[in-house]
């Protein structure tokens, strides 16, 4: 006769059972996104809650119909090896950890991957905490993700201004046509403005913006231009 499992067995069976159904459904939730344009992101909510009186603007659109400018030049300015890691750039992560260890403040390193999921399922801020599930997210949806499907989420959910979430809204909004006709120039902009877009106008003629969309545009050429992202990300 089968002996009754102990009290301290089930003490760590049931524990061991709600981790593994809280992975699956973490699983179910980044997964069905393959397949699923999310209605509205937890950055989305976040804001909103915070500013009520500001208009909220996204209009969703496909990877294909958006200018292979735009994947081209955030891949240049944000994520360079974007095409090529499995959601995480873990040399870029190991020095950021570290310099946090030394007091440094935990920087950001994020892959265009960690900043997508970071948008869709987490909260603001730079604590360790956060930045642990944002790895962690990024490597699961590398996993469930095409890389094209990532960058179409990511140009979709992205904020480029108060309150202009997307692409094809913030080119409307910036230049007044589709984000299907952006020209190289427009797309370096809009990028430009990625690490500070409430603070930052892809229509500013600083020389912040100025030298920054240089930079961009530089980096796309040597990247491999259109090249780059019709022979690798319209095919992945």
């Amino acid at each position: 006769m089968a002996r009754a499992p102990s009290f301290r067995k089930k003490l760590l069976i049931w524990p061991l059972a709600g981790l593994a159904v809280l992975f699956l459904l973490i699983c179910l939730i980044v997964g069905g996104l393959r397949f699923i344009n999310p209605p509205v992101t937890a950055f989305m909510l976040a804001e909103q809650q915070e500013f009520s009186d500001r208009r909220q603007r996204q209009r969703w659109v496909t990877l294909e119909e958006i200018s292979p400018w735009m994947p081209l030049a955030v891949i240049a300015s944000e994520d360079q090896r974007f095409l090529d890691h499995w959601g995480v750039d873990f040399n870029a992560l190991g020095d950021a950890i570290n310099e946090f260890r030394k007091g440094q403040g935990l920087r950001g390193a994020s892959t265009i991957t960690q900043q997508t999921v970071k948008n869709l399922f987490l909260w603001n801020g730079r604590d360790f905490s956060r930045k642990a599930l944002e790895a962690g997210l990024a490597l699961l949806a590398d996993g469930l993700w095409s890389k094209s499907r990532t960058m179409e989420l990511y140009l979709n959910v992205a904020e480029f201004g108060p309150g202009i979430y997307g692409v094809e809204a913030a080119s409307r909004f910036y230049f007044g046509i589709p984000a299907s006709r952006l020209t190289a120039e427009q797309a370096a902009r809009l990028a430009a403005v990625l690490p500070s877009p409430k603070k930052i106008s892809p229509t500013a003629s600083s020389d912040y913006v100025t030298e920054r969309v240089a930079w961009i545009t530089k980096y796309m050429k040597l990247l491999g231009g259109l090249n780059l992202v019709r022979s690798r990300l319209y095919e992945l």
